[in-house]
């Protein structure tokens, strides 16, 4: 997550046994949102978690991340498509 071009990559991390959330944000998306805008997310996510909510929390926390990156990074021009430079999909390990 830290080798995109603009350096804003977002990983959410769940670490379930820990019942642990964090979301880290790459440099330069960091440099724009505030650490209490994340802690909010993290917080949003936790209720949803604990209500067993699981895929709204998600679903929710990756549209949240998706409204920064837009906000700080917006597409230049009409019909511009950036390629996503990293995998969408959950890493379960």
């Amino acid at each position: 997550m830290w080798d995109t071009e603009h350096n804003n990559g977002v990983l959410i991390y769940l670490l379930v046994p820990e019942h642990a959330i964090e979301i880290v944000a790459d440099r330069g998306l960091a440099r724009c949102v505030a650490p209490g805008e994340w802690q909010a997310l993290v917080s949003q996510l936790a209720v949803h978690l604990r209500e067993g909510r699981y895929e709204e929390g998600l679903a929710q926390a990756v549209d949240a991340v998706s409204a920064r990156q837009a906000a700080h990074f917006p597409r230049r021009g009409a019909g511009t498509a950036y390629a996503n430079e990293l995998p969408d999909a959950p890493a379960v390990r």
